[in-house]
């Protein structure tokens, strides 16, 4: 059994533990509340632009805008892997770039060697670590994503795809539904897919016409994507954090309760050993 010093120490060392999980907790919990505001923020937005482009969409476009081309082969793939710049939350990182192995090595078996880009640290870590090449990194994300993050992520790749030295760019990132639930997700940024049953633009009426409209809205339309993605997951990351901030200060307080009693009955036993060493001395005095 430890001794009354040795026990004293440990609860000491898990309560200051418990403190600065609980902290951070706290944090998690006041940033998860301003990062949901910006995915409700992002969505109508999001939302309603896609159904405009969708709307517009008409076969003949695909040959004026390189967005809207659709590839005979799928040959030269892009796959961008957004994880968080820090730790401390949970398997959050660790579920993205297992989804991203996944991915990886789902084109590898069709003959594709994809390029891997990375957006966040962690993920940067985890390929450099493996002796992956990266074709871009970028680490410049923080706690609030903006557009001009997004643009900085896509606006190369867009051009090369547009240029014609991309088939398919692929983004993997988290699904923010709720603090406990933020599954990854793949989406494909390009090319833009027509909706089934797309009605021609001929069915509308529009000033200024479809291809004007079209030219200015598809680059807001693949640079929103990625904001979206961004927003989301900086909240997943958040609700992933507080989720596993929450489990460490329970389960501190949990050993905290264990120690407190292992301290009391090593107390005990020394003052019991003490009170036998006097009334032995007493008795070997008399």
């Amino acid at each position: 059994m430890q001794s009354a010093k040795e026990v004293r120490r440990r609860i000491k060392s898990v309560d200051n533990t418990k403190q600065i999980t609980k902290t951070m907790e706290m944090v998690a919990t006041s940033k998860l509340k301003r990062a949901t505001d910006r995915v409700r923020a992002a969505e109508p937005y999001g939302d309603a632009l896609g159904v405009v482009v969708k709307s517009l969409y008409a076969p003949e476009f695909a040959e004026r805008f390189p967005a809207l081309r659709q590839p005979e082969k799928i040959q030269k793939v892009a796959v961008v892997l957004i994880t968080a710049n820090r730790g401390l939350c949970g398997g959050f990182n660790a579920n993205l770039i297992r989804e991203a192995r996944l991915l990886i090595e789902s084109l590898k078996e069709k003959g594709i060697d994809p390029e891997v880009h990375s957006v966040g640290r962690k993920g940067m870590v985890y390929f450099r670590f493996r002796k992956v090449e990266l074709a871009s990194t970028y680490n410049e994300v923080g706690d609030a994503p903006t557009v001009e993050n997004a643009e900085a992520i896509i606006g190369r790749l867009r051009d090369r795809f547009e240029a014609g030295d991309l088939d398919q760019v692929l983004l993997v990132s988290a699904e923010y539904r709720s603090a406990l639930s933020t599954p990854p997700q793949v989406v494909e940024l390009l090319p833009i897919r027509p909706p089934e049953g797309a009605a021609s633009a001929d069915s509308y009426i529009l000033s200024p016409g479809a291809d004007i409209i079209l030219s200015r809205l598809l680059p807001t339309y693949i640079k929103n994507t990625v904001y979206k993605a961004l927003v989301q997951n900086a909240a997943a990351e958040q609700g992933a954090r507080r989720t596993a901030m929450k489990n460490a200060t329970d389960n501190a307080g949990e050993m905290l309760e264990t120690l407190t009693r292992n301290y009391n009955r090593a107390r005990q036993a020394q003052i019991t050993q003490e009170i036998s060493e006097i009334v032995g001395g007493a008795e070997g005095l008399s």
